[in-house]
């Protein structure tokens, strides 16, 4: 019955904010608009590495090639096959889901410094291959639009408006689905796996079909981000999604916190702002075009430094254990 209410309280809250977010949408600019499409893009992936990486233990470093996997997945639906952007979304998640699968299957077999290498490796050869096949466009990617928003919602409703709705509505969804799932059974064998993957086996759970399904759900759900990505940048390319894309997210996933969703929008936020403030000093310091290139990168790891010092678990635990204090 507990779980059951704690369902429901859950769903009443995410409509609740996906409501409050409507109601921001309308109120704001269609710049702010279109950060928050990105906000919305890299919490889901930011989701994806915290479903993976800190529930089933199992990490990541290759969470960029797997939004790659999704992007194109994506960009065929919409280019080549004409099908609306909507059904290219759900393209996105089952292909980068499926790709996940087949990846889960060798990588049951790998765990620590193994799997992080594995992946690794994964994120800076996609792109090299993804070059070679003149169906993706090869070096210049594919380059589309994804029309204009329904004309039942008026003149004045900006494309935008239009992106940012689409973004937060599949980012709410998704993130709820994973918040569900990890309230029941398999949230518990995930973290049990996590914990002490010897001790799980002991007690009964098989351990190589559980960490194969976290990947596929975890590539799943960074396919998606991958899809929503492609539509806001209207095209894919395989320099859309570099290796550092995938240490953004697992930098921003560690500022959010590794072990829980609640503050999946923080991290979005941070990658988002993180270009912003490094082109607000640039423009009052000035700089070489190499100090412009890293110092990006440079901020982000000295937030994920600060982070682990001071937010192990996230601002979410700290300000839970204040509160009991």
């Amino acid at each position: 019955m507990s779980k059951q209410v704690s369902t429901k309280k859950r769903t009443l809250l995410f409509v609740a904010f996906g409501w409050v977010l409507l109601l921001l949408g309308d109120r704001v600019g269609d710049l702010e608009l279109y950060q928050g499409s990105f906000v919305a893009t890299y919490a889901l992936a930011i989701t994806s590495i915290i479903l993976l990486t800190g529930y089933s233990g199992q990490l990541s470093l290759g969470q960029s090639a797997l939004m790659a996997v999704g992007a194109y997945a994506g960009a065929l639906t919409i280019f080549n096959a004409g099908l609306h952007p909507i059904i290219g979304l759900f393209m996105a998640a089952l292909v980068a889901g499926v790709f996940g699968l087949i990846l889960g299957l060798i990588a049951a077999r790998l765990s620590g410094p193994y799997l992080a290498g594995t992946t690794l490796a994964l994120a800076i050869s996609l792109p090299t291959l993804a070059n070679q096949f003149p169906i993706l466009g090869a070096e210049e990617g594919i380059v589309f639009d994804v029309g204009l928003p329904p004309a039942r919602f008026g003149e004045d409703f900006s494309q935008y408006k239009w992106f940012f709705w689409i973004s937060a509505l599949a980012s709410l969804i998704m993130v709820w689905f994973i918040a569900n799932l990890l309230s029941t059974k398999y949230g518990r064998t995930f973290r049990a796996l996590r914990d002490n993957p010897i001790a799980a086996e002991l007690s009964g759970i098989n351990v190589g079909r559980l960490k194969v399904t976290a990947f596929a759900i975890s590539s799943g759900v960074a396919g998606l981000s991958g899809g929503l990505l492609v539509m806001l940048i209207s095209g894919v390319s395989p320099s859309a999604f570099p290796l550092s894309l995938s240490f953004a997210l697992l930098g921003g996933a560690v500022v959010t916190g590794l072990y829980n969703l609640k503050g999946v929008i923080l991290g979005g936020l941070v990658l988002v702002a993180i270009p912003e403030i490094a082109d607000s000093l640039v423009s009052r310091i000035g700089g070489s075009e190499g100090f412009i290139t890293t110092l990006p990168g440079f901020l982000v790891s000295a937030l994920l430094i600060l982070a682990v010092v001071f937010t192990p678990n996230g601002p979410g635990h700290l300000i839970k254990r204040h509160h009991k204090k």
